[in-house]
């Protein structure tokens, strides 16, 4: 194409089509004055093509003039993008100072406009800056004129969907609230183009919310969600969502953001000749930034739902994938929430951030829940623990633990019973208790049933979060005055589940369990003395390191002479003690090195613990890479494990897929005091002068690890690692299984069929004799050490344990050796095989 060719001349015939029989005598000039300064960039720098028609030609434009310059760039675009450069000046920036100016388009121009927007450019990065003139145009027209330009529209629209670079763009956005706009007879297909079909959560907005986001009461507002694109929201997105809110989208609000804690991600496997991967969605773009719109709007909604409903948001939103590990589903989604709840403020606040420390591990979303919680705890003039303490919600439940509500002649009773399970019973007029409602409560009551079904799910994840909170405490010997002990561990109906099980001590002083007497609580120690210390005692958690061998023995006797079952192990509590290649190793402990865990298993218990930071993959170091460490924190110090992938990885699980194994290595520790010096934090600290306490918590976070996550643990395995850990010398926690089992066997009916060794439960059946290992729970045959393979399964409710124990092995243990004692009566095929063998 020459360069001395005019833009008519260059034009194909359907091209010059859209132009019409007589492209108009403004335009015709126009455009051949334009055409004399478009030269190649060899003899006109291109820069300045832009600067030249600005100087020479804009000053004498009128409205009319200026379209047609419109015109002209657009099909410059056209054609740079269909036919290639010839090395002329890019007229993308004519069209895009064309496109800032409000000028009468007609229906024709922008129909023409629309038409020279097609073609590779639609389909490619270029795809925003070759539509900014057109959009302008179709914006420019009235409601009518736009409706008969919608078949042209739809033919774009499409063709956006398929460009891999736009669908979160802003022009796709637009369009997608344009055509909306002009569903209004289709409230499902106005949603459908608002929300999209990324993932499940949109397919649901579209599907069960459609008619009512559709709504031309609703459809405003969700268009303006959609626009929730910045980190937080300008002051005047919340005056326009302020404006666009009605009595009946706030309730709709609630709705849609209630089903976000129940929704889960989706896998999708993909293939490409013999390439095959897997993608894993939560929350597509368009879904997350709608849904960060309905946060915002609660901002601007004053009930006693938006709390408690934006904590839950947070909690699915900030957990990782699986509801577990160090990243989160959809960080724009909990930031929102976080946004919203640290605006809002006040106690009420506190309970659901705390669920979220127990459970969320991203350190950055820790950090904001913890900067709230500062705030929170500032106003109050408290510290973050304290305020915690304070801030546990009662549920209504009065001291005892029970609620009771009338509903007509019947009583909804919610109450917690001996062990601190939440139950919901129904009593009729005579006072006899129902577990299902009865058909009165159901049609009469529904609204009172909902709330109490609602409290009891809430007190049962309340009691999981105060759990892992206490036991938080014990590790960290955290200390109290005895009239806080009394008000918030042993008198509020829902902590009190746990710390009324548990031994407080007087400062370097006695410990006992508390007794409710009538004139408070006192403790009692295993010989029955009574100590009733006075309300500005200082009190801790009685914990085992600093305790004599007799001394725990007592405490263990009389624990299961009284049948108090722990929250958690406290009197049976594992103590990991400096070991004497530990102190000659100097900075690192290598006691659990070398293992090999299953890396999904390992990281959602450590997450669960505390520790957070580890991300082990097959991709770039952005996601993970194959060598990483879990870091745990603690009052003045920093615990770091070492983990890193196994040599075969990469070929077992395959490029670009997520860790199955990983390796254990040595853990270190550093000081993080309040100003530690640069030497110290960069440098570990001797294991001799790590207190033996964070010490101790910190080996028991491991070998919780590798019990639970160990492929030793794996029935099929095989090899010297699988046979040292599945039947070699017992951990801390495969002892305290032991000393557990010592007081347990006398109290069950196998006492006389069962002893222990060194390192098993030896069992005496009627056919065989078996050896139950404590560590690992896999079991020998006498007299030939042969292999019994058994599916595990739990201790019957009618065998008390002592503590409730991660993982459940002692449980285990207990269920195999009641089934082997009797295994004459043994009729399953897949075990009588292998005994009769």
């Amino acid at each position: 194409m020459t360069s001395d060719m005019g833009l008519l001349d260059e034009l194909s015939p359907e091209q010059l089509g859209w132009l019409g029989d007589d492209p108009g005598r403004v335009r015709a000039d126009l455009f051949a004055r334009l055409d004399e300064l478009y030269v190649p960039a060899r003899q006109w720098p291109a820069p300045t093509f832009t600067e030249k028609v600005v100087a020479e030609l804009v000053p004498t434009f009128g409205d009319a003039q200026w379209r047609a310059l419109g015109v002209w760039a657009q099909l410059r675009m056209n054609l740079l993008h269909t036919r290639g450069t010839d090395h002329r000046p890019d007229p993308t920036l004519l069209a895009a100072r064309v496109a800032e100016r409000k000028l009468a388009w007609t229906g024709d121009e922008v129909e023409l406009l629309w038409r020279a927007a097609i073609g590779p450019s639609l389909l490619d990065y270029r795809h925003e800056s070759s539509t900014a003139l057109p959009w302008a145009a179709t914006e420019s027209l009235s409601r009518e004129a736009q409706r008969r330009h919608l078949p042209l529209m739809r033919q774009i629209h499409e063709a956006l969907t398929d460009n891999p670079w736009a669908p979160h763009s802003r022009l796709k956005r637009d369009m997608d609230i344009l055509l909306a706009e002009h569903a209004e007879d289709d409230p499902v297909r106005a949603t459908a183009y608002l929300v999209g079909a990324g993932d499940g959560f949109a397919t649901l907005m579209a599907t069960e919310y459609g008619s009512r986001l559709g709504d031309p009461k609703a459809l405003p507002l969700l268009c303006h969600w959609i626009t929730a694109t910045a980190a937080r929201p300008a002051p005047a997105w919340l005056r326009q969502a302020a404006a666009l809110l009605t009595p009946d989208t706030g309730p709709l609000v609630r709705d849609i953001l209630s089903r976000v804690p129940a929704h889960r991600e989706t896998t999708i496997r993909h293939r490409n000749g013999d390439h095959e991967w897997t993608t894993t969605t939560y929350l597509n773009e368009r879904t997350a930034v709608a849904l960060r719109g309905l946060v915002w709007t609660c901002e601007l909604i004053d009930e006693p739902w938006t709390v408690p409903l934006l904590g839950e948001v947070a909690l699915a939103a900030g957990t990782g994938i699986g509801g577990s590990g160090p990243n989160s589903r959809s960080e724009k989604l909990v930031n929102a929430a976080l946004l919203v709840l640290a605006g809002h403020g006040g106690l009420e606040v506190v309970a659901p951030l705390a669920r979220m420390q127990t459970k969320v591990r991203k350190r950055s979303i820790l950090a904001k829940v913890t900067r709230t919680l500062d705030a929170v705890a500032e106003q109050a003039g408290l510290s973050r623990e304290q305020l915690l303490d304070r801030t546990v919600p009662t549920f209504g439940l009065d001291p005892d633990g029970v609620r009771e509500e009338k509903a007509g002649e019947h009583v909804l009773r919610l109450a917690l019973d001996e062990a601190g399970t939440p139950l919901l019973t129904f009593l009729d007029p005579a006072g006899k208790p129902a577990k299902s409602a009865p058909k009165a409560i159901r049609e009469s009551n529904g609204g009172l049933l909902t709330e109490f079904r609602n409290t009891l799910k809430e007190i049962r994840k309340t009691l999981s979060s105060e759990r892992h909170r206490v036991e938080r405490a014990l590790a960290e010997d955290r200390l109290w005055r005895w009239s806080q002990v009394e008000e918030f561990f042993l008198d509020h109906p829902v902590t009190g589940v746990h710390g009324r099980r548990l031994i407080w001590q007087i400062l370097q002083g006695p410990a006992g369990i508390p007794v409710r007497t009538d004139d408070g609580w006192e403790l009692t120690d295993p010989i029955g003395r009574r100590i009733q210390p006075r309300a500005d005692t200082p009190m801790r958690l009685w914990h085992p390191i600093g305790e004599t061998v007799e001394e725990i023995r007592g405490r263990r006797d009389h624990l299961l002479e009284i049948g108090l079952r722990q929250p958690f192990k406290q009197v049976f509590r594992e103590v990991y003690l400096l070991t004497p290649a530990e102190e000659r190793s100097g900075t690192l402990s290598n006691r659990f090195t070398g293992h090999r865990l299953r890396y999904g298993q390992a990281k959602a218990l450590l997450s669960e613990r505390g520790w957070t930071g580890l991300s082990l993959g097959h991709w770039d170091a952005a996601g993970g890479s194959e060598q990483g460490e879990a870091v745990k924190e603690v009052p003045g110090w920093q615990a770091r494990w070492d983990m890193h992938l196994p040599w075969e990885s990469w070929e077992t699980d395959g490029y670009d897929a997520p860790a199955a194994f990983c390796l254990s290595g040595p853990i270190r520790f550093y000081r993080t005091g309040e100003e530690p010096s640069q030497e110290e934090f960069r440098r570990p600290a001797p294991l001799t002068e790590v207190p033996p306490l964070v010490l101790s918590e910190t080996m028991r976070d491991a070998d919780l690890a590798v019990g639970v996550s160990s492929v030793g643990l794996d029935p099929q395995g095989q090899g010297d690692y699988w046979h040292s850990y599945n039947f070699g010398d017992l951990t801390e926690t495969a002892e305290i299984r032991r000393d557990a089992l010592t007081r347990l066997l006398p109290r069950l009916r196998i006492a006389d069929r069962a002893e222990l060794t060194d390192r098993f439960l030896r069992v005496r059946g009627d056919l065989r004799t078996y050896r139950i290992h404590l560590g690992s729970g896999n079991i020998l045959m006498e007299p030939n050490d042969a292999y019994l393979c058994i599916v595990p399964d739990v201790a019957p409710d009618h065998v008390f344990l002592p503590f409730e124990e991660e993982g459940g092995m002692l449980s285990v243990i207990i269920s195999k050796a009641l089934l082997l004692a009797g295994d004459a009566a043994i009729t399953d095929p897949s075990i009588t095989r292998q005994i009769r063998a």
